[in-house]
């Protein structure tokens, strides 16, 4: 079986698509997109596919080898995410060609099913209250919200308060079994965090994310001993080697790797199996599309740390189309009492409607990401 083409969908509302055809007629689907930059993430696909042309798919860690160390240049958001678009669609048509599910390659399923959680409010969170009532009530055991506006270096008491007021809405409205995840998505730095974090504690979050950026992570370290809450970080970070040192240092509880962003399945299962013996526990990120997810299920299905998946039905940034409208079979990702069941069809395990991807196709999008401005007229971190 070789590989014999590839074709490339940029869909809204911000994704991009991976079709490749092989001599079989066998085809894999993947998600190589980061949020903001599909056109960039596109044009590297289409360079590492050169090199893929005429190649036996079902050659996959060699393939990542090539694509990864064959560049002088190599890791990034840009060429990972390529990568893990690419990685994504071998494993499917690896999947399909042995008539098995990508787990059941990867040494079997762990477990049968993973807890998800649903987004809330916005890039601003508003009525979260009554927006953490509704996911619940459709059956959901747990939430993540963005915590805070922006923030600069050092900010008032009355942000902080704000944020807390939010929190404190949100648990009253849920009550006390509810998790909530509460993302600080970069946006707020150092001096603030440790107080931030601090604040939070009465209110028993799930975990706090990305308390600082990433580049920043040597923060972590005055963070963790500055409060209980669980501190999860990880999905702008691309490849095991960025995740070593973070793993090592030991100030991080939960790791989130993205699987189209961190180099595909082949590498986040990886990082998976690194932080498990750390005794660090694995929630991969998923604001994405249809067959990001069912790659992030497919590395949940055999990472024992895994304890929650992330998922993007009904979140702000879906407008006009969901993580639903582009598959066949919408009962793969059926919620029931806030767990999702791993797919178990062949390769990633669920059905792309081609039709529609093209019919979406034909719109496209050029989603990006909003700029922020402190009062001042400096940048702030979205």
């Amino acid at each position: 079986m070789k590989i014999t083409g590839y074709e490339l969908f940029t869909v809204p509302p911000r994704w991009l698509f991976l079709k490749i055809e092989t001599s079989e007629g066998i085809v894999g689907w993947g998600e190589p997109v980061i949020e903001g930059k599909a056109h960039t993430v596109k044009a590297a696909v289409e360079e590492l596919m050169q090199s893929l042309h005429g190649k036996d798919p079902l050659h996959i860690e060699d393939h990542w080898n090539m694509m990864y160390r064959s560049g002088f240049y190599r890791g990034g958001a840009i060429l990972m995410s390529a990568i893990a678009g690419i990685d994504q669609a071998l494993w499917d048509i690896k999947g399909k060609y042995h008539q098995a599910p990508v787990h059941e390659l990867m040494g079997g399923a762990c477990r049968d099913s993973i807890r998800v959680y649903s987004w809330i409010g916005g890039d601003r969170p508003a009525d979260v209250g009554q927006a953490a009532k509704d996911v619940v009530n459709a059956g959901f055991t747990a939430v993540k919200m963005n915590g805070t506006e922006e923030l600069q270096y050092v900010d008032s008491y009355e942000k902080i308060d704000q944020v807390v007021e939010r929190i404190a809405t949100v648990r009253e409205a849920v009550g006390k079994g509810i998790g909530i995840g509460i993302d600080f998505h970069g946006r707020v730095h150092k001096p603030m965090a440790k107080i931030l974090a601090k604040e939070l504690e009465p209110y028993r979050p799930m975990f706090i994310e990305e308390p600082v950026l990433p580049e920043n992570n040597e923060a972590l370290r005055d963070i963790a001993n500055s409060t209980h809450i669980p501190i999860a970080t990880g999905e702008r970070m691309f490849s095991r080697w960025d995740f070593k040192s973070l793993l090592a240092d030991g100030y991080v509880d939960i790791i989130q790797p993205d699987v189209s962003h961190a180099g595909g399945i082949t590498e986040v299962k990886k990082i998976a199996s690194m932080a498990e013996a750390y005794d660090i526990a694995l929630a991969p990120h998923c604001p994405l599309g249809p067959i990001a997810l069912a790659a992030c299920l497919q590395v949940d299905a055999t990472s024992h740390n895994a304890f929650i998946q992330e998922q993007s039905l009904g979140i702000h940034y879906n407008a006009g189309n969901d993580i639903l409208d582009y598959i066949k079979d919408r009962s793969v990702f059926e919620y029931n009492d806030g767990y999702v069941k791993i797919p178990k069809g062949p390769g990633l395990g669920i059905e792309i409607d081609e039709d529609y991807v093209r019919e979406r196709a034909k719109v496209g999008h050029n989603w990006k990401n909003p700029v922020w401005r402190h009062r001042d007229g400096s940048i702030a971190e979205w």
